[in-house]
């Protein structure tokens, strides 16, 4: 147990000092460490951050922060013991708890990233009407797949990772409804289930169907636009109103002690 603390506090220098090459470390045992990368992870980040960032080196961050804070907390607690006999009866407890320390510093990022999507659902509510939109003029012209990716250049940012897979599982040969659906799972608003379903539809059948789906389509998304103006109009409405409020409540507050401060100078 000794040689595994001293050995601990080795490896904790050596990666403080950089003395080990982490992305060599990395790329040697990528295979095991992409077990512990969630399913979502990329899609997130992109959602956040955009697709210009480096994933991996996000992740390699998690890792080496999840590492570096089990090492801390095994040292920390162990060095806290006075005896070798309360440490053999509580290592196995400490090597828990730097364990759980570890996972929980390691999670925390896409926790992070998680409530940052979920909290920006409601704006995901309100472009996706206007998207859709612009997809069907391109879709008066073009194929839904070609339409679909001739869209994502003029796409809000957080829709891109989410059409970019959609049209992948397209182009690689998937004529189903799922890449449609895979992306109404991804950005659970308002009827995107159901528009997805439109879209998907309008890729199949003859010309005439096409015509009477696009109509059919394009009634959806005018309606999903009025919805979404009518939210934006509510929203703003209830900013002056709440701004409003403040404003009465300030001069309220105001008119108080100015009356307050003529009767306390009169006495």
């Amino acid at each position: 147990m000794e040689i595994i603390v001293v050995g601990a506090i080795i490896m904790f220098i050596l990666i403080y000092n950089n003395t080990i090459d982490k992305d060599k470390f990395f790329a040697d045992n990528q295979k095991y460490l992409e077990a512990l990368k969630e399913d979502d992870y990329q899609f997130l980040v992109y959602a956040r951050y955009g697709e210009d960032v480096d994933i991996e080196q996000l992740f390699s961050k998690r890792i080496t922060m999840g590492f570096v804070s089990f090492l801390f907390v095994l040292i920390l607690t162990i060095s806290n013991n006075n005896s070798a006999e309360i440490i053999n009866s509580q290592f196995f407890l400490n090597l828990v708890l730097s364990l759980a320390v570890a996972f929980g510093v390691f999670k925390l990022p896409y926790i992070q990233l998680k409530n940052y999507y979920k909290q920006h659902l409601h704006e995901i509510d309100v472009m996706l009407p206007y998207y859709l939109k612009s997809l069907e003029i391109l879709i008066q012209h073009y194929t839904v797949p070609v339409a679909i990716g001739k869209s994502i250049g003029d796409a809000p940012d957080i829709f891109k990772p989410g059409l970019r897979k959609m049209i992948d599982r397209i182009n690689s040969g998937d004529s189903s409804v799922d890449p449609y659906m895979e992306f109404a799972n991804a950005y659970p608003v308002r009827d995107s289930m159901r528009m997805m379903r439109l879209l998907y539809r309008l890729g199949i059948g003859s010309q005439e169907k096409k015509q009477e789906r696009l109509m059919m389509f394009s009634k959806t998304v005018s309606s999903l636009q009025n919805k979404a103006r009518e939210t934006k109009y509510k929203e703003r409405l209830g900013h002056m109103e709440s701004q409003t409020m403040i404003m009465l409540v300030v001069t309220g507050i105001g008119v108080m002690l100015v009356i307050l401060i003529s009767m306390m100078m009169m006495f």
